[in-house]
């Protein structure tokens, strides 16, 4: 087992630290030597400044995060750190305020190391990023950077944000755990909002207990202990969801092989189709997502149409062209769907799914597809993305847990169940 720093969870880091075994600052350097190994090659941040973490760090920390370095994608704004959401139109700029999550991540001790590189306004178009496991391959989108980093060792916690699939996929894709929380559970002030129905901030870490961490200490929210889970086992709707024809075989295996354990574990399996409802807020995901960016890049498109890209330039066109009322009949299927999915699971604890639709593309010009993420995305619950094996190509494949809105607890809880059960 590695004794390194930069490779320490963040509990066991912070645990340490609290200890007196760890210092935070050779926690911090050790993650710096290891960015200085590793980030010509994976390509994490879009900006770092070393010293200013150091002198960060130079003042007393206190607070569940105190001393632990943070990765934040540069959708998320820094006072002290450019913010150029992933695009040249906005090369340069300097907030004067932090983001809340960034304010409140110092005020409980964290140290934000640097910015991570988003995809163009946190929507397709791919950054330099590459998957920490084999740089052939990307490491999924928007959140590349952030979840990369968390995989490479260059810090232990890092936040992202999801609109369709983008904490949660490159979670699978880079092998680590990705926390999607409820829908506004991490308040937005001062991240570039581009779907004001579906984005939503949410943390990477290497273990369930890790992104408990991270959210519990920048809401203030007790989010219970994820690695002193109920011993009762969950009551687990298994859904293959609207990605079925996507799905890698490897991945339906995967998906049989973790429902299979969970049963002799003792957990309540039963296999669930998707309600018409919900499904019809999956179809009507894309001219949500697509209307709203549509409206949340109005200056870009008006004055800096030649700087965005050819494939989110394709998206606001299509989303343009859709009749006035596409936009308010597809935030109605939304609500229709999660009534619908409430219903759904009254029975159950959570929903297990698959977080991707297999390994890692190979190439860094698509990040993957979101089909396994969107349709929770719109469903407004918890969603948690956690290692579960690999695919013929050795890299790792994630399963996923959804639960419904306000159930971020509870759902890390039975994610925590299951990360024991896998690991046993």
């Amino acid at each position: 087992m590695s004794t390194d720093p930069a490779d320490l969870s963040a509990t066991e880091a912070a645990r340490r630290i609290d200890a007196g075994s760890l210092h935070p600052r050779d926690l911090l350097e050790a993650c710096l030597d290891r960015i200085a190994a590793r980030e010509g090659t994976v390509r994490a941040f879009a900006h770092l400044d070393p010293a200013l973490a150091r002198t960060a760090l130079a003042s007393p920390r206190e607070g569940l995060l105190a001393g632990l370095p943070v990765g934040v994608k540069d959708v998320l704004d820094t006072a002290d750190q450019p913010s150029e959401y992933g695009s040249p139109i906005w090369r340069g700029h300097q907030p004067r305020a932090d983001a809340f999550a960034v304010a409140a991540t110092r005020g409980a001790g964290g140290i934000i190391l640097g910015k991570t590189v988003t995809t163009e306004f946190a929507t397709r178009h791919p950054g330099p990023t590459t998957n920490p496991h084999n740089p052939a391959h990307t490491p999924g989108g928007s959140s590349s950077g952030s979840a990369a980093g968390v995989a490479a060792g260059f810090f232990p916690l890092a936040f992202g944000t999801q609109t369709g699939g983008s904490v949660l996929r490159p979670a699978s894709f880079c092998g680590i755990t990705g926390f999607k929380p409820s829908f506004g559970l991490i308040h937005r002030a001062g991240m570039k909002v581009m779907s004001e129905s579906l984005d939503t901030i949410g943390v990477f870490g290497r273990g369930v207990a890790d992104c408990a961490l991270l959210a519990q200490a920048v809401t203030g929210l007790d989010l219970g202990d994820p690695q002193r889970a109920t011993g009762a086992a969950p009551r687990l709707a298994v859904c293959i969801g609207p990605g079925e024809g996507q799905l890698a075989p490897e991945t339906l295996a995967l998906l049989e092989d973790v429902a299979a354990a969970c049963a002799r574990a003792g957990a309540r399996i039963e296999r669930v189709a998707l309600p018409p409802a919900v499904v019809a807020a999956q179809e009507a995901h894309p001219a949500v997502m697509n209307g709203e960016i549509l409206q949340a890049l109005a200056w870009e498109r008006m004055t800096h149409p030649a700087d965005i890209s050819a494939e989110l330039t394709e998206n606001m066109d299509w989303a343009a062209a859709l009749p006035a009322p596409a936009l308010a009949e597809g935030r109605a299927a939304f609500a229709a769907g999660r009534a619908a999915l409430r219903e759904l699971m009254a029975s159950y604890d959570a929903i297990l799914t698959p977080a991707a639709p297999g390994e890692a593309p190979q190439g860094l010009g698509w990040t993957g597809d979101s089909i396994c993420n969107a349709l929770w995305t719109a469903m407004h619950g918890p969603c948690i993305s956690i290692p579960a094996g690999r695919g013929p190509n050795g890299l790792p494949i994630g399963m996923q847990l959804v639960g419904l809105p306000g159930q971020d607890r509870a759902l890390l809880g039975w994610a925590g169940w299951l990360e024991g059960m896998l690991g046993r």
